[in-house]
């Protein structure tokens, strides 16, 4: 056995101290070669110092062995020494047999650097060259995937998956299909795949995607199923907790939907939208208290949240707390923009409160945003008239009857408008 089989055989039982021993043996004996056979052992078992002395001392040797420096630079790339690593990969020129494989090499650089533009380009050089590649196709369709450009990757797995290749570097390409479809909202090819993946092999991404993906399509019973497999498994994904949620209040099981967000909750605390879509499940189940709970906990964690004020405020005006919804809406009134459901809430409060200066104002501020809702359009006319603006309130009254035209009390206010010549 050379010094090198030997190293090797001992660091597969253990005994690194008599590894260390015959790898020295091995760097003054054996031929370069087998060194060369032994790096790239050494470099796949982990053992990356050995194997980068290795061909630091064979590139010294070998100055013109390009493939000598694409591998030192692979090394030197997953030790974040960018800069060396782009040095060495400058050297080798297009004529270079190794040229495509530093293309690759240093479309790994650029990626780790978050230079992912440069990184496509790099690949799609690469794959030019050598189209037959499988490597190169398959470090592309990640590229893609991990820039979340899932259109572009699905067609190059798919072409890994034509060529018989429904795995690649310990990843499951099918899986990745299924992930990608459902990305793009293409939930029907999207489960066709995910469903294909052996539960053995099903990460709790996948999993989460699966579960996700039967609630798009309006499989809840399975959304059910898949997520709460999700659940038991691994209670602290919490992306899974709003989806849960979800599928639950879809099939009407408001109390268990309320039962899983309060799991989430004490998973994520910290999560604003989870205590907001609380919220709402309260709401559902007549539990105002608590929903008043939770969105307080929600504002807590994010007061900027306009969904979450704008909850409170229509939980205050069911409530008919004017004061208190109005002393939360002008917390939000010097925003930039101002979501007209808080105007709308502003002027019932003040039309309530007998201040009608402020109501008109918030109504003419809404009024534009709200021409297609009946259930505003009608007490803005009663509004409207009350305070003398009878064109406004004649003009608001037509659109209501365009609406419900079978309103029998807004039909005799119409006769009383046109009575007065309107």
């Amino acid at each position: 056995m050379s010094y090198s089989e030997t190293a090797l055989d001992l660091l597969e039982k253990g005994q690194l101290d008599d590894f260390k021993k015959q790898f020295a043996l091995a760097l003054r004996h054996d031929d370069d070669d087998t060194l060369y056979g032994l790096a790239e052992e050494l470099y796949s078992l982990g053992f990356i110092n050995q194997s980068k002395r290795i061909y630091e001392n064979l590139l010294k040797k070998y100055p013109d062995e390009d493939e000598l420096r694409t591998n030192l630079a692979d090394i030197l790339v997953g030790e974040d020494k960018t800069d060396e690593a782009l040095l060495l990969l400058n050297e080798i020129k297009p004529d270079s047999s190794a040229y495509v494989q530093s293309l690759m090499v240093a479309a790994d650089l650029y990626q780790t650097q978050e230079l992912f533009e440069v990184s496509e380009q790099k690949l799609l050089k690469a794959l030019e060259l050598a189209p037959d590649e499988t490597v190169i196709r398959f470090a592309l369709a990640e590229l893609y995937f991990t820039m979340r450009e899932f259109a572009k990757s699905i067609p190059l797995y798919m072409q890994i998956i034509e060529a018989g290749n429904l795995t690649f570097s310990a990843v499951n390409i099918v899986e990745r299909v299924g992930v990608a479809y459902a990305n793009e909202g293409r939930f029907e090819q999207a489960v066709g795949y995910l469903e294909q993946v052996h539960s053995g092999e099903m990460t709790p991404d996948v999993k989460f995607e699966l579960g996700f993906t039967y609630l798009q399509l309006k499989d809840t019973k399975k959304a059910i199923e898949t997520l709460s497999e999700l659940q038991e498994s691994d209670s602290q994904y919490t992306s899974l907790y709003p989806y849960l949620g979800q599928a639950y209040e879809a099939e009407n099981q408001n109390d268990e939907a309320l039962k899983v967000l309060q799991e989430g909750l004490a998973v994520d605390e910290y999560n604003e939208k989870l205590w907001l879509q609380a919220a709402k499940t309260a709401l559902k189940l007549d539990d105002e208290d608590l929903a008043k709970q939770y969105l307080d906990k929600g504002r807590q964690l994010d007061p900027e949240d306009l969904e979450i004020a704008i909850q409170l405020s229509n939980l205050f005006v069911k409530q008919e707390k004017w004061q208190d919804n109005i002393d939360l809406v002008s917390s939000y009134l010097d925003q930039e923009k101002v979501d007209p459901q808080l105007y709308w809430n502003l002027a019932v409060s003040y039309n309530h409160l007998e201040n009608l200066d402020k109501a008109q104002e918030a109504y003419e501020n809404a009024q534009p945003f709200f021409m297609d809702q009946k259930d505003f359009l009608k007490p803005a006319v009663y509004f409207f008239r009350k305070v003398g603006q009878m064109e406004m309130a004649f003009t608001l009254l037509k659109k209501y009857l365009e609406l419900v035209p079978e309103d029998d009390e807004m039909n005799l206010l119409l006769e009383d408008f046109q009575q007065m010549g309107f």
